[in-house]
């Protein structure tokens, strides 16, 4: 039986430390198990620490996250109905929170004084843009730069006679081919 010694070389040994330094660093940013994994390798990495936290910070996960429409979400409306700005307070059909074409019940917080909907009334409303990036079928992505809805009576049609800016032809799929013949904008 024969034993063989393996040297490694110290600039390997500096890689290696800092590959396991960037996984602890980034693993921190996620889990407790990372947190607990970062802080017992202590001080032995500190030169290359701010090395792997930079590299993780400029990484594409850290970028500020949009989520769905969920409750006490302020939303903007794009018809003309008279409203100006309604909070959800609940995606319908039993959902957490809505996307694109689904129908949410909300409170008019800003109206204008001569609309046909009123501050402090509880309507429905159809999402038609969201800050959420939604996939499409043929590979491409959609995404807006806010969260806007269509209000929308029991039955599902519009309250106002006109949409402005763009909705997504996501729409069509979900049934609201009105809310679409009433836009300027299909994207």
């Amino acid at each position: 039986m024969s034993l063989k010694l393996i040297s490694l070389h110290p600039q390997t040994i500096a890689h290696t430390k800092l590959r396991i330094e960037m996984a602890a660093s980034l693993a921190s940013k996620f889990s407790r198990v990372g947190r607990s994994l970062l802080s017992s390798l202590g001080n032995d990495f500190s030169g290359s620490l701010s090395t792997a936290t930079d590299m993780t910070n400029s990484n594409f996960l850290f970028q500020q996250q949009r989520t769905f429409i969920q409750m006490r979400t302020v939303l903007k409306v794009v018809d003309n109905s008279g409203a100006k700005k309604v909070m959800c307070i609940q995606a319908l059909k039993g959902k957490k929170g809505a996307r694109l074409g689904d129908t949410i019940v909300a409170s008019v917080k800003e109206a204008m004084p001569n609309g046909k909907v009123k501050k402090g009334k509880v309507v429905y409303g159809v999402v038609v843009r969201a800050a959420m990036q939604r996939g499409r079928c043929d590979g491409s992505e959609v995404k807006f730069d806010d969260n806007a809805v269509v209000l929308v009576d029991k039955q599902g049609q519009p309250i106002g006679t006109r949409v402005f800016g763009p909705v997504p032809h996501e729409l069509r799929k979900k049934k609201h081919v009105k809310i679409l013949t009433l836009a300027e904008h299909i994207a």
